[in-house]
């Protein structure tokens, strides 16, 4: 196997968490939950903003009761609950009447380069922060973006009537001595609290400024719950629902394969292909077709059917913490539900109720992406016939060609039911290529060690981490990581794992996944569909949000002190 000509995406900045947050919650977990019954409790109860201070907090103290959750949260439940009342006018106002308040803490202190102005920090474009990449997208828009803090220099541009809202990023401790000028000024104002207590070196969640600074009324799938179409494309793989949307199952084949469809699984490419359609179709808001069904069902049975034949390839013995089917079944009939599930997914394109010519397209893109998958997984399996070390670039070339297609295939399934693809195809293929290889980096990741869902290291499987361990390491290091890459008896998986561990492979992989998931967003750079836009840069918040932030310590609560009170 050659070099491939696949090239690193640029790095973006390292997360760095210094001190504790204690009134944020620390995974996105919690922090998209808290931010889903804000935003449920905003439509049912529905205050009036600008709330006074007081008044906000009587209903912050009434979510942290209903959310069970410690009352240091109130502070920040405060934030999002005001946040949401503000979304809508926030959405309504053009991009050019709207202000960006970037805090000068999140540059890299030691090193950054730029001067001060009376307006604030004068940004000098060196790449060391998130500063750069936030100013840069958001003046594109046509924001006005300051990077400083005080209320007098915001409260000047509000007065000159050119400012129509705020979108600002700062501690808890600034938003609460900034909150009562933005109540008076009475015009939508949205806050991002950083994700520590520091006053140098500070973190934001980049996703969710992202968000914020995009969000617009052209974008008539803003309101669309994610989780809720996620849970409701879950609910169609219900043995009943796959009769209504398959037909009976006729004969035990049909049985076994229906059953291995409705297992345990993400079902995200299902989920991709609605999602393509939602942010394309024409009548936003009306029920979903039934054939869309048929299209999405048809995307997992491809996906199920290349998991079946990649389990008897790779001799995995578990799937889902099950049997996997050919342990339970036996290699043969394994075999051929595998082949039964590529014809459903092609019989269920060809009985959608579509015009001749977007069914050619249904049933060309299916094939095409089959065809790029089996590349990819004969790329690995004839490795494994002569196992060498592999570079981290032919690693990423064969995550590009097993994992990509599968995304690209579900979003352009639903552009082609739409009748949208041939204005979206090489936005859709950019995005799928860098969302496919961040989702396969995580899966390595997910996969590490004896703890992991399925060890690669003891399965002796190629992975990104073991390639990147190979190209760091050195001396009888090196030749204990390529002993294991070429499969020599002996070899120790622990000792692998602890190689990752001494070499740093697990923080620059991390770092590698993270510059996947911004080159998705920036392949949606130039969308013009809003809806598409702004649809597929949630829906990577969703895929990835399960990540938690980690390495918080004490070491700088004391030593802020005396910076703080100054």
């Amino acid at each position: 196997m050659s070099a491939v000509p696949l090239s690193l995406p640029r790095p973006v900045p390292q997360q760095r968490f210094r001190v504790p947050k204690k009134n944020i919650p620390q995974t996105l977990i919690e922090r998209t939950r808290v931010m889903e019954r804000c935003r449920a409790y905003a439509a049912e109860h529905r205050p009036v903003p600008p709330l006074p201070t007081e008044e906000l907090k009587v209903h912050a103290d009434r979510l942290v009761a209903e959310l069970g959750c410690d009352p240091i949260y109130r502070d920040y439940i405060g934030v999002l609950l005001n946040n949401e009342l503000w979304r809508e006018q926030l959405a309504g106002v053009p991009f050019e009447r709207r202000l960006l308040l970037l805090p000068k803490c999140l540059r890299v202190e030691n090193k950054c380069p730029a001067p001060f102005d009376e307006f604030g920090l004068l940004c000098k474009q060196c790449g060391l922060c998130s500063i750069q990449d936030l100013q840069a997208e958001a003046e594109r828009l046509g924001y006005a973006v300051l990077v400083a803090e005080g209320s007098a220099i915001v409260m000047s541009l509000i007065q000159t009537g050119k400012i129509e809202a705020i979108v600002g990023v700062s501690c808890l401790s600034v938003l609460e001595r900034a909150f009562p000028y933005m109540e008076a000024a009475a015009i939508p104002g949205v806050a991002i609290p950083l994700l520590q207590d520091d006053c140098i070196d500070t973190t934001v969640d980049l996703d969710w400024i992202w968000d914020y600074i995009h969000l617009t009324s052209d974008d008539k799938t803003r309101r669309l719950d994610l989780g809720q179409a996620r849970d409701e494309v879950d609910f169609w793989f219900t043995p009943l629902n796959l009769e209504l949307i398959m037909g009976p199952a006729e004969g035990r084949t049909e049985q076994i394969a229906r059953e291995w469809l409705g297992r345990a699984g993400k079902r995200w490419r299902p989920f991709l292909t609605v999602s393509a359609y939602q942010a394309l179709r024409t009548t936003p808001g009306e029920p979903l077709p039934d054939d869309l069904r048929k299209v999405a069902v048809a995307v997992e049975c491809f996906h199920k059917a290349s998991l079946i034949h990649d389990d008897i390839e790779d001799n995995d013995a578990a799937r889902y913490g099950e049997k996997t089917l050919h342990e339970e079944h036996g290699v043969a009939v394994a075999l051929n539900v595998g082949d039964l599930l590529i014809g459903e997914g092609y019989r269920l394109l060809a009985s959608c109720k579509v015009s001749a010519e977007q069914k050619v397209e249904l049933l060309r893109i299916a094939a095409e992406g089959q065809r790029e998958l089996c590349r990819g997984q004969g790329a690995e399996l004839c490795w494994a016939r002569d196992p060498r070390p592999l570079s981290s670039l032919e690693v990423l070339e064969i995550f590009r060609k097993k994992t990509a297609p599968a995304f690209s295939v579900a979003l352009k399934l639903g552009a082609v039911y739409a009748g949208q693809l041939e204005e979206v195809d090489e936005v859709l293929e950019n995005y799928s290529e860098a969302l496919g290889i961040a989702y396969q980096i995580r899966d390595d990741l997910s996969d590490l060690g004896e703890a992991g869902e399925t060890n690669d290291i003891e399965g002796l499987r190629p992975s990104l981490l073991l390639a990147a361990a190979h190209e760091r390491a050195e001396g009888a290091d090196k030749e204990r990581l390529r002993a294991h890459w070429e499969r020599r008896a002996g070899s120790d998986p622990k000792a692998v794992e602890a190689l990752y561990h001494g070499l740093g492979i697990i923080d620059r992989t991390n770092d590698l996944l993270e510059r996947y998931k911004e080159q998705a967003i920036r392949s949606l750079q130039d969308v013009e569909n809003p809806n598409l836009k702004g649809l597929l840069r949630r829906v990577i918040g969703k895929i990835f949000n399960d990540t938690e932030i980690k390495g918080w310590c004490k070491e700088f609560e004391q030593q802020n002190l005396p910076a703080t009170r100054a």
